[in-house]
């Protein structure tokens, strides 16, 4: 299976995306060898294989939820460069 120029030029098009001749060219070439990748990919026989997530067994590490001293807001913004009571001041957003 090939992908031709004028497929590579249409998609470029309607990602509004301005590639050169050269480039539909070479673009062209590097999508038919991902294609011909994906083909032998599809040809492995998997019947009978559970898949997988992960290739290696994964162990979930739990640590124990302890709970801890919470800052107040004023210890929250005492090195802020600028503050308004217990908010951060930052520049307005336009």
């Amino acid at each position: 299976m090939s992908i031709d120029p004028k497929t590579v030029s249409h998609i470029a098009k309607l990602a509004r995306l301005h590639i050169t001749d050269q480039e539909v060219e070479e673009y062209s070439q590097q999508l038919s060898k991902v294609l011909e990748h994906f083909k032998q990919i599809s040809a492995v026989k998997t019947e009978g294989i559970e898949p997988l997530v992960t290739p290696s067994d994964v162990e979930t590490a739990w640590r124990e939820d302890v709970p801890k001293r919470e800052l107040t807001p004023e210890e929250i913004v005492a090195n802020a460069p600028q503050r308004t009571g217990n908010l951060f001041t930052v520049p307005p957003v336009v």
